[in-house]
């Protein structure tokens, strides 16, 4: 049975688009239902009563932390899905269930590290992050509760790509739509019906992720899956530690610099605009989260089928599955650059009913989405540089972008006459340079190397 399977979700049978969009269909609507974790938190406690825009606000001082807990899951989660792919694609099942077990334990151990760090010195660390003290009461409310959630969040979403992996994306999307389905539920009950406000939005959360992450290990360690998780490798392997962490370094860093950027954001933006700024980017980041999400499913799911074909030394279709995923990432973001510019309102009407928020930020999102459409040469670049095992290209990119471009830019424009403005122009500008400088360097390097492997198979 599973060697039928096995054949079944070979990646480098039939034409590599179609594998790659049965991969992404399944995984970007997997990740949508994800982001409803979040985002319906945000769209609830943007129009609760009588908490105007620091209830909004209060969740925004909260995302660093939460991005920093996204980070380590990419950590061992990115790091050790690849590997997986590449191993299985070559036949070694023993490695790779080895990979699959050795991901668990850090995951594990790691989400407890998190949990107590984070718990314990949320104040002093929310303070820095831009909290005010009126701002600071919903932050806490939310953080506090939410935290509680960590290793579930931590395992659902960094072993979730492993099920992927193997070839059953509706089994991976269902992991997302069972859970958010429940938080879809509970959040007007915690948040209205029984008056908790943003830790009702929190509990909710918590509990929504418990059951994905208990829909993961039932199918991991079940008779469907491929490989899976077993006993005697529920261990940390040092050696295979440092492949995973190598190679995930670069989602780390990803997710990493992200928390870094919103740490600055809020703080630069609560130095020149006050809280009602740290609110605006509260939403700029969600409508963000919506609209890149298509694109970053897309990349996503490419990663098992290029790695496989690449571990199958199947050179040619790997070259099609990057042109693919490059054609198609540009076309959606440019579409929806499109639709920011012409509907800037209707997406932030989506999060508040503030009126003085919503017209600042209108002009903040066009500012902030202006070129959108070079994003995809960053995803696409780096999903290559990650399912080929290329990490140190992935590494100093991830840090390019946001290191080295956006937060000193986060940190000048402001003071250089733009104000507040100059905060929401950072992020264009690391687009156009770091995604131009990202993809050229994957083509010239990584996509012309596989060229010369391919003519020397033929």
């Amino acid at each position: 049975m599973a060697s039928g399977n096995s054949r079944a979700n070979d990646f480098s049978k039939g034409q590599i688009w179609k594998n790659i969009l049965l991969q992404a269909g399944p995984l970007i609507l997997a990740q949508l239902v994800q982001l409803l974790y979040n985002v319906v938190d945000r769209v609830y406690i943007g129009h609760l009563p009588g908490a105007d825009s620091l209830a909004l606000t209060g969740i925004g001082l909260a995302f660093p932390l939460t991005t920093l807990i996204a980070a380590f899951t990419n950590l061992f989660g990115m790091g050790g899905t690849p590997l997986f792919s590449i191993a299985r694609g070559a036949k070694e099942e023993e490695r790779a269930e080895e990979i699959l077990g050795n991901t668990f334990t850090l995951l594990l151990a790691c989400s407890a590290v998190m949990f107590t760090v984070c718990y314990f010195f949320r104040k002093p660390i929310l303070y820095v992050f831009g909290a005010s003290d009126a701002s600071y009461v919903y932050a806490d409310a939310y953080l506090k509760i939410y935290l509680f959630g960590t290793p579930f969040a931590m395992l659902s979403t960094g072993l979730n790509g492993f099920i992927n992996a193997q070839g059953f994306p509706r089994i991976g999307m269902m992991t997302t739509v069972v859970g958010a389905f429940l938080n879809l539920v509970l959040d007007p009950i915690f948040i209205y019906v029984l008056n908790m406000g943003v830790g009702g939005a929190a509990l909710a959360t918590i509990l929504s992720q418990m059951v994905s992450a208990a829909w993961v290990l039932r199918f991991l360690t079940g008779k469907k899956a491929l490989l899976k998780i077993r006993r005697k490798y529920i261990k940390i392997n040092l050696s295979l530690t440092k492949e995973i962490t190598a190679l995930g370094l670069s989602g780390f860093i990803m997710q990493g610099t992200n928390c870094l950027v919103q740490v600055v954001c809020n703080a630069t933006l609560k130095l020149f605009g006050g809280d009602l700024y740290v609110g605006i980017m509260t939403v700029i980041n969600s409508v963000r989260d919506i609209l890149t999400l298509p694109v970053s499913g897309l990349t996503n799911a490419s990663q098992p089928v290029v790695g496989f074909n690449y571990g199958a030394k199947e050179y040619g279709r790997v070259k099609q599955g990057i042109r693919f995923t490059a054609a198609l990432g540009v076309a959606y973001t440019l579409a929806a650059w499109l639709f920011v510019i012409k509907e800037p309102a209707l997406l932030i009407s989506i999060f508040m009913e503030d009126a003085a928020l919503a017209e600042v930020g209108v002009e903040a999102l066009k500012l902030y989405f202006f070129g959108f459409f070079l994003m995809a040469f960053q995803f696409t670049g780096q999903s290559t540089f990650t399912a080929l095992g290329y990490s140190r290209y992935a590494i100093f990119f991830s840090l390019l972008r946001k290191a080295f471009i956006v937060v000193p830019l986060t940190l000048l424009l402001p003071r250089v006459g733009f104000g507040v403005n100059g905060v929401f122009m950072a992020e264009p500008i690391s687009n156009a340079v770091g995604g131009i400088a990202c993809f050229l360097t994957m083509w010239c390097s990584i996509y012309r190397k596989l060229g010369r492997e391919d003519g020397a198979r033929g």
